[in-house]
């Protein structure tokens, strides 16, 4: 057995040579400010760990300990040590801890039960900064489950440069900030999951399959709505050709040698073997690049949840056919999954299979895929526990300020900053409206749009409506009313900013505006036959004895004879004058064509016998004898 697993790692060895001769690897790092003491001050470069949960998009502050006794962390922290806050305005406890001796993630543990909110693991030597990982071999795994510390690696120079600021008595404050630690150019979040079927791993397979459980829902939310775009991930290896015909390559790889993948437990002898496993991350790759296909790519996280219900190697269904009973279950046609993973015995290329191997060659700031699993979000690796909370900040945490979705800005999940003094941004506490916006990283201050229209200002002091436009909103500040169906304003959209009772009221037009009296104060309805009214606004004059004219304040009598030689008087004359002359001078026609054609056809007539009456008008018929 022990033979067997030193081949293994042989084998795999020489994979990693041929295939990363070149590889990339990148430490996904966070800025560590140092605030105190003044000979410290700076930023330093700090590596995340791949355990714990960091608090991507927002920031920790607190003081450094170094504890002389226990500096590796390795053992548990006496009883009478707490590292935990006594009252609510303590800073936070940093432990520094030296590398060495022990797991990483024991080093983490034992500050967390101490009561410490982060820790510091400052390197054992002057090198580049690593990630540090999970054990691969730790019988005591089951503490990761609950591991949550925000975990960094810092320097050999800056841990030593610590310890000797606090051997001077200094207080070492430092501020660890995770807001840019991912990208968030815009208002969709792009995420891959390199994963893989396997359920005989450990507990990172058991990570992953809890994790695709509980993020399932989240994840399937997102996608629908367009808030992200996600793409799973399968890492597979090939196998040298010096090798490919060797019983090791042969039961760990498909397609002559091209596929590979570790034996599941390591034991080469029984149960099941890298093939299955690789065929298996084939069925899910196939299944995904169907699903996204008919657009519905959120169907993976079904398959992949059922699929590790019922398909389990522990259960000894770890196969085709019950591979195949999820995918009916699903609505999903086998037969273009099977079209897809093609013969696996065939020496031919797989495009699903060559696709997952050249993406996991680093592009960009990512480097290569190496770490099984990881999540890369907006072309930059995770780092941290695969919690669902941990794993959303960090997604909320790469989109653009104000894009985020609700789900983002929830209590759960982040603080609103804007809940406490109004975020320090301007606020219009009558009108209700305030340039404090809530993001996932924090805050911003930017003027508001109101009813359609945007303010301007800085934010912070001032923020006004356009003066074009101030009266859309909230009134520009003056007096309105509305009575009996009419709406008056004091304000005015020009360029000035004053407030002014319009025309029938009087007052401060901020306040108050008062309706006036215009049948007292005013100068109109003063003719002699005018009766006042006063109205909200204005007034109403009316005549006792015809109508009313308010532009000429004057009234017309309802007899116009009384009035012909006046105004609209004369004008009914000459109007009903002409319609006399109109209807006298057609009469006149028409009796005049009348006699005109009763003597034509008199004259027609007589040419061919004698009338008892000749015409009495002769005829000039210019045109000749019909």
């Amino acid at each position: 057995m022990r033979m067997e697993k030193l081949n293994l790692v042989i084998c795999v060895w020489f994979l990693f040579m041929c295939e990363c001769c070149l590889c990339r690897f990148v430490v996904e790092n966070i800025s560590l400010k140092v605030t105190s003491p003044e000979n410290l001050k700076n930023t330093y470069e700090t590596a995340i760990a791949n355990f714990g949960i960091p608090q991507y998009g927002g920031t920790l502050s607190g003081y450094v300990v170094y504890r002389k006794a226990n500096q590796k962390a390795c053992n548990n922290f006496a009883d009478d040590i707490s590292f935990k806050k006594k009252t609510p305005g303590d800073l936070p406890v940093f432990l520094l801890a030296d590398r060495g001796d022990c797991f990483f993630t024991y080093k983490a543990w034992n500050a967390q039960n101490a009561g410490a909110s982060a820790i510091l693991v400052a390197d054992d030597r002057p090198e580049h900064l690593i990630t540090m990982d999970l054990p691969e071999d730790d019988t005591k795994a089951d503490y990761l489950q609950n591991l949550t510390l925000p975990s960094a690696l810092i320097s050999y120079k800056l841990g030593e440069a610590i310890k000797n600021a606090i051997e001077n008595k200094d207080l070492v404050l430092v501020n660890l900030d995770w807001k840019e630690a991912l990208p968030h150019p815009d208002e969709r979040v792009e995420y891959e999951f390199w994963t893989n079927s396997n359920d005989e791993c450990g507990p990172k397979c058991d990570d992953q399959i809890n994790f695709v459980k509980s993020f399932k829902g989240v994840a399937q939310l997102l996608e629908q709505k367009g808030y992200t775009q996600f793409t799973p991930h399968y890492i597979t290896w090939y196998c040298p050709n010096d090798y490919i015909s060797s019983e090791k390559c042969k039961s760990q790889c498909i397609n002559h040698g091209r596929y590979c993948a570790p034996d599941p437990d390591g034991d080469f002898s029984e149960g099941y073997n890298g093939k299955n496993v690789v065929f298996q991350n084939l069925i899910q790759g196939c299944l995904y690049k169907v699903a996204n296909e008919s657009g519905k790519p959120w169907i993976w996280w079904d398959y992949v949840t059922e699929f590790a219900n019922h398909c389990s190697m522990k259960e000894k269904k770890y196969n085709k056919d019950c591979a195949d009973d999820v995918l009916k279950s699903l609505g999903v046609d086998n037969k273009k999954v099977d079209e897809c993973v093609g013969n696996t015995e065939e020496n031919v290329e797989n495009a699903v299979l060559k696709a997952e191997q050249d993406a996991q060659i680093g592009q960009g700031d990512r480097g290569d895929v190496t770490i099984q699993p990881t999540l890369v979000i907006n072309n930059r690796q995770y780092r941290g526990k695969l919690d669902k909370k941990a794993v959303l900040k960090a997604i909320c945490s790469a989109y653009k300020d104000t894009t985020e979705p609700s789900l983002c800005l929830t209590d759960e999940i982040e603080t609103n900053e804007c809940l406490d003094n109004n975020g320090g941004c301007w606020i219009d506490k009558v009108a209700g409206i305030t340039a404090c916006k809530d993001t996932f990283r924090g805050r911003v201050c930017e003027c508001p749009i109101v009813h359609g229209v945007k303010f301007v200002g800085d934010g912070f002091n001032h923020c006004e409506a356009p003066p074009t436009l101030r009266c859309h909103v909230n009134n520009g500040g003056c007096w309105n009313g509305t009575n009996d169906g009419k709406t008056y304003s004091a304000c005015v959209d020009d360029h000035t900013k004053g407030c002014t009772c319009p025309p029938g009221f009087k007052g401060d037009g901020v306040n108050s505006c008062e309706d006036i009296d215009e049948c007292k104060e005013k100068s109109k309805c003063q003719c002699s036959e005018c009766k006042c009214k006063d109205t909200w606004g204005s007034y109403e004059c009316s005549c006792t004895g015809g109508l009313y004219f308010k532009e000429h304040d004057m009234c017309i009598s309802e007899y116009p004879e009384l009035k012909f030689y006046g105004g609209w008087g004369f004008a009914w004359i000459f109007i009903l004058s002409l319609a006399v002359i109109g209807v006298v001078g057609y009469t006149f026609y028409k009796y005049r064509i009348r006699r005109y054609m009763d003597s034509e056809i008199r004259n027609i007539m007589a040419q061919y016998m004698p009338l008892d009456n000749p015409p009495d008008v002769p005829l000039n018929l210019s045109h000749g004898n019909i």
